[in-house]
């Protein structure tokens, strides 16, 4: 397998799930600065101009939810076999990519919104209430503790993870959020954050 990735991005999240997995794969690098996300080349292996994208076997695997049910397939002990804690997982992994993803996005990504650039400082200066706003429902509805499903780890968590490392950049005070805390916590101390961090893709 081969993980397209950018450092910091949501894309590290399929890189700690693959080293939870303990699945072989190369990382390739791309450097948003330099926009090689919208290149050509790139463009051939995800149109849409993001990441991740997961090549397996020649076939190419998109958006960070797949890429980790994927990866659960391969890896069944990271995702519950019981229906109900299954989506109690995947409901986190929902509102991470439909709702807090997007408020973070609104901080350097309002051109996707809106032409006029006020439009673009108004949503950037919304992000701290908005960003603090999922903290505070992630803290009251998604943890129970120090995990989303209590004690047992699962591949939303990974991703949970990596939307939660954005939080001190939007400038919001983790100070109120203990559960989020312990939670940070206990991710960093994982052998998969641990090594992502080594190899230069996690800050």
């Amino acid at each position: 397998m081969k993980l397209y990735y950018a450092a910091g991005t949501i894309s590290i999240a399929v890189a700690i799930a693959l080293e939870e997995a303990g699945l072989p794969y190369d990382a390739h690098k791309l450097d948003f600065a330099a926009g090689e996300q919208q290149s050509p080349d790139y463009a051939t292996i995800n149109p849409k101009g993001r990441v991740p994208a997961l090549d397996v076997g020649g076939t190419i695997l998109t958006e960070t939810g797949a890429l980790l049910d994927y990866i659960a397939t391969q890896t069944p002990h990271l995702m519950p076999t019981d229906p109900v804690a299954a989506a109690k997982a995947r409901s986190v992994m929902y509102y991470l990519a439909s709702t807090m993803h997007v408020n973070h996005a609104h901080k350097m990504r309002g051109h996707r919104w809106a032409d006029n650039e006020s439009s673009w400082h108004d949503m950037t200066a919304k992000v701290p209430e908005t960003m603090t706003a999922s903290a505070q429902f992630v803290e009251t509805e998604c943890l129970i503790g120090p995990y989303i499903l209590g004690d047992t780890f699962t591949l939303a968590d990974a991703y949970l993870f990596m939307v939660c490392t954005w939080l001190p950049g939007d400038d919001v005070d983790l100070a109120p959020f203990p559960k989020i805390r312990t939670f940070m916590d206990a991710m960093d101390a994982r052998p998969s954050v641990q090594a992502v961090r080594a190899k230069g893709m996690l800050r």
